[in-house]
């Protein structure tokens, strides 16, 4: 099956291209999993990160905000220890944090896709080189996400949350998964 280009042989990236990447979701759950999961990437790889996805989930309580929002400090030092994670303080205190922030908000989901007008964007790139880092969109969300004290969400990490959650498409004309993912756009 044909692929975009940045996706390895890596059998955890292929899973992640061929199912998760840039496909619609509004779950409120997934939604935050993946912006804490995109600033811990902050600085890294995104495959360090996917590699390192379900132990977070294990010490992360399941990305559950209400129970992160509870974290103590001392819960933080534990997983300062945990080798299965990325152990950056100022990232695990932003999560619980954001978590907190998260709970303040009356429908996540609605106010986050509401940065791509509530529908997918589906982009037409020919190659991973059109790709965008940054987007209007992304930058809008980022300076909400400022606005209303999150952290680790600069326009960037906004971006890869956009393509992760399917708020837009970058899959290339050339990947199996754009002809499947834009087929609504054709009919």
């Amino acid at each position: 099956m044909p692929r975009c280009a940045w996706c390895s042989d890596d059998p955890l990236y292929i899973e992640y291209h061929d199912h998760e990447w840039g496909v619609p979701t509004r779950d409120p759950q997934m939604l935050f999993e993946f912006l804490i999961l995109e600033g811990a990437q902050a600085g890294l790889s995104w495959i360090t990160v996917l590699r390192k996805r379900e132990r977070y989930r294990q010490v992360l309580f399941g990305f559950d905000p209400a129970r992160l929002a509870r974290m103590t400090d001392a819960e933080i030092d534990e997983r300062m220890l945990d080798p299965g994670i990325i152990r950056n303080r100022r990232k695990l205190e932003s999560t619980r944090r954001n978590a907190q922030l998260w709970l303040e908000l009356d429908d996540p989901a609605g106010w986050l896709w509401s940065f791509v007008g509530g529908e997918p964007k589906i982009n037409h790139f020919t190659s991973i080189a059109q790709v965008p880092a940054v987007t209007v969109e992304a930058q809008a969300m980022s300076r909400a996400l400022k606005k209303a004290g999150f952290s680790f969400i600069g326009p960037t990490i906004c971006y890869a949350f956009m393509q992760a959650c399917g708020m837009v498409m970058d899959h290339t004309l050339d990947c199996d998964r754009y002809r499947v993912l834009a087929a609504p756009e054709a009919s």
